[in-house]
C-alpha cells in the first residue's frame, strides 16, 4: 500500500482532519525523517541511509519515530519520543489542556483523537519540532542498547 492509497481509503468524515494532521506532521518534521507506510499506517522513520542498524525488533525495517493511523473509533498519532523521553511526555501532558477542551486520551506513545474537531494542530506542530533525527537516534540507542 502507498501513502496515497492509505489516505484514499479513509472514511469521508475523517479525511479532512487526517490530511490536516498529516500536513502538520510533514510541515514540522525535522530534516532526515522519511514518510512511508510502516506497520500498515503512515510512518515517519529514520531511513537505513541515516541509521543502518534499523529497528532492533526487525533490522530490515527503518527506525520508527511517528505513525498516523485511522483506527476504529479515533485518529491516532503514535510518537515514540513521548514514550522514550519522560521530560517530553510531561511537557506534552501539561500543555494539552491549554489547547483542547476535551481530556487527553493517551497510551504510552499513542495520542487518540476521538473528537476530530478538537485536534490541537498547533501543539502537535510544536511536539513534532522538538526532536531531530540525531536526538531520536541517541535516545533510542540509550534506551535500547543501554
Amino acid at each position: 500500500m502507498t501513502v496515497k492509497e492509505y489516505i484514499d481509503q479513509l472514511p469521508a468524515e475523517r479525511t479532512t482532519a487526517f490530511k490536516k494532521l498529516r500536513k502538520t506532521v510533514k510541515d514540522n518534521l525535522p530534516k532526515g525523517f522519511k514518510e512511508c507506510i510502516n506497520y500498515k499506517m503512515l510512518g515517519y522513520v529514520v531511513p537505513h541511509s541515516l541509521y543502518p542498524d534499523g529497528y532492533h525488533c526487525d533490522t530490515k525495517l527503518p527506525l520508527p519515530f511517528i505513525n498516523l493511523a485511522n483506527q476504529k473509533g479515533f485518529i491516532a498519532l503514535y510518537h515514540m519520543g513521548i514514550y522514550a523521553d519522560k521530560k517530553l511526555y510531561d511537557w506534552f501532558v501539561s500543555e494539552y489542556p491549554k489547547h483542547c477542551k476535551y481530556k487527553l486520551d493517551m497510551g504510552k506513545s499513542c495520542i487518540r483523537f476521538k473528537k476530530i474537531d478538537d485536534i490541537p494542530y498547533d501543539l502537535i506542530a510544536e511536539l513534532i519540532q522538538k526532536m531531530t533525527v540525531d536526538d531520536w537516534v541517541k535516545l533510542y540507542e540509550k534506551n535500547v542498547k543501554g
